[in-house]
């Protein structure tokens, strides 16, 4: 009898997930631990990255925490170097850290553009290439990055955003014919609209105010064909699958969870 569970382990494994301080970054960290391995979460709130790596130890896991500005290389290499100096290997990367965009083309700025490729492409880039150093010496190794659901549908306001997240799954469908000599796979999922403080960045301030968020969060879910909203949740564990056993036949492809949401606004 095939015993399922062993192949969604990751039991002696160690995972460094970005954006780990909250919304999906928090909640892959999470299930990672939970999966067995040993978890470093890197963000630029360090606080966030504490609390998240502190609830996995409360539930008996392992993990570490480290203020990561994934838009500096030397951040990233070290967050990678930290998993190496703990755990003496890198198996996982999940480059989950981006921000969002909201403007009309026409307003879009030097500094929005730079601001952007910076955080949600560079980022990712310097991610796989960090991981890559390690994992391709030993012949093993998952690597998962973040794109969007905003890469299929033209969103209004959406261009700039867009823009980076087909960059980031471009970037990992070659990753996955590059790395596959070297037993690494590189996926990338899309997500569609979930509900996190990842909407932060529509607001002056970076405050999210409840009714408007509660009223697009509702133009949302209607234009989802299942007619409700996914959570973090539901992308960290496609993000397990990505990364287990179960999916060592899985390289260079899109992976969308998104309720079948494939309609612009």
């Amino acid at each position: 009898m095939v015993e399922l569970p062993d192949y969604f382990r990751l039991d002696g494994q160690a995972a460094v997930v970005t954006g780990g301080a909250s919304g999906i970054g928090q909640a892959t960290a999470q299930v990672l631990a939970g999966a067995g391995a040993a978890v470093v979460v890197g963000d630029i709130d360090e606080e966030g990255a504490q609390a998240t790596a502190k609830q996995i130890l409360a539930d008996g896991g392992r993990a570490a925490a480290q203020r990561t500005d994934t838009s500096r290389r030397q951040d990233v290499d070290a967050l990678v170097d930290r998993a190496v100096a703990d755990c003496g290997r890198l198996d996982v990367m999940c480059n989950v850290a981006g921000i969002g965009y909201a403007k009309p083309v026409v307003e879009i700025t030097d500094d929005d553009f730079d601001r952007l490729v910076s955080i949600n492409l560079r980022g990712v880039l310097y991610g796989c290439q960090a991981a890559l150093r390690v994992m391709t010496p030993r012949k093993s190794g998952a690597i998962v990055n973040v794109s969007s659901t905003a890469i299929d549908c033209p969103f209004p306001n959406q261009a700039l955003y867009g823009m980076t997240k087909s960059a980031v799954a471009y970037l990992s469908q070659v990753l996955g014919v590059e790395a596959a000599a070297d037993g690494i796979r590189v996926n990338a999922i899309a997500p569609g609209s979930t509900p996190t403080n990842f909407a932060s960045f529509r607001y002056p301030g970076g405050k999210i105010d409840p009714e408007q968020e509660a009223e697009f969060m509702e133009r949302m879910r209607q234009i989802s064909p299942m007619g409700f909203l996914g959570e973090a949740m539901d992308q960290a564990l496609l993000i397990l699958f990505l990364v287990s056993p179960a999916a060592r036949w899985a390289t260079g492809n899109i992976w969308r969870v998104n309720g079948g949401q494939s309609r612009p606004w």
